[in-house]
């Protein structure tokens, strides 16, 4: 198929998503997050593009489809980035999508509560990523991107519209987010979210570079910590005892406001309190 692809063909033993097919209407995302991985392999990886042609291709790749499979969107961009606004590509895969498909949408947008009708429509659920509600430090870590109560406003809009929404609570990086956990817990759950996924930042060089660059007063205590961990392919992973520790603090701030919980690729299953890591058990 030409635009759905297989989520993780590579089968990372950590990753512990349900089958499901990955969409993406743009390549590259323009929220330019200093943490994001998407550069080590997208060129030009913050300058978003439309996918060419995308409505035909879709219609030809959903007529090849069998069932009513599970679709993700977006998982290297941002399926709601400005340009959507006008182009309308996600809105148009949406409209493809209805009775052929379950969607699990994945953004950092407002933008989504356009589409309220078609995802009333679907069976679906939104996951916002939320890594912290301070905006000066939301402009600093997510340049492009809208600010935190935009996000949490998405998220109370979706759950009063009965759509299931859940949160994002990503990347966990020590001394700069990892002291609002219980505060952006709290605020997700009073927005009507159900379900946490959480996981820690695992940066490869490129990211690691802006995040220095970014936030130099931060990296003396980070490159400590990290150089007592250990790299898979080309990310580097904390301590396992760090994550861990980080991790079950958001899981008991869930357990707290009666959300469920799970980990995404940290190797760290028994923490997992839900049936699915991304949130897709909510689609009905």
């Amino acid at each position: 198929m030409e635009l759905l692809r297989e989520f993780d063909p590579w089968k990372d033993p950590l990753c512990t998503c349900p089958p499901k097919l990955s969409l993406n209407p743009y390549t590259g995302c323009p929220h330019a997050c200093l943490y994001c991985y998407i550069t080590s392999y997208i060129p030009s990886g913050f300058r978003c593009r439309p996918k060419r042609d995308l409505p035909r291709r879709l219609e030809r790749d959903l007529e090849r489809m069998r069932g009513q499979p599970l679709i993700s969107m977006s998982n290297s961009s941002d399926p709601y980035p400005p340009q959507e606004r006008e182009l309308l590509l996600t809105r148009s895969c949406l409209e493809r999508l209805v009775g052929r498909a379950r969607v699990l949408v994945v953004t950092k947008s407002d933008l989504v509560l356009r589409d309220l009708d078609l995802l009333s429509r679907l069976p679906c659920a939104v996951s916002v990523t939320l890594t912290t509600l301070r905006p000066g430090l939301a402009g600093r870590l997510e340049p492009g991107a809208p600010p935190p109560e935009r996000r949490l406003r998405a998220l109370r809009e979706l759950s009063e519209a009965g759509i299931p929404t859940s949160l994002r609570l990503d990347p966990l990086i020590p001394g700069l987010n990892e002291g609002e956990v219980e505060e952006i817990v709290e605020a997700a759950a009073s927005a009507g979210v159900k379900h946490v996924t959480s996981s820690t930042f695992k940066p490869r060089a490129d990211g690691w570079r802006r995040m220095e660059r970014g936030f130099p007063e931060l990296f003396p205590r980070l490159r400590e910590l990290y150089s007592r961990g250990e790299r898979r392919k080309r990310s580097l992973y904390l301590p396992k005892e760090v994550r861990r520790a980080l991790l079950e603090r958001v899981r008991e701030a869930c357990l707290s406001a009666g959300l469920t919980f799970s980990t995404c690729r940290e190797g760290l299953t028994e923490l997992n309190r839900a049936p699915s890591c991304d949130g897709s058990h909510l689609i009905g």
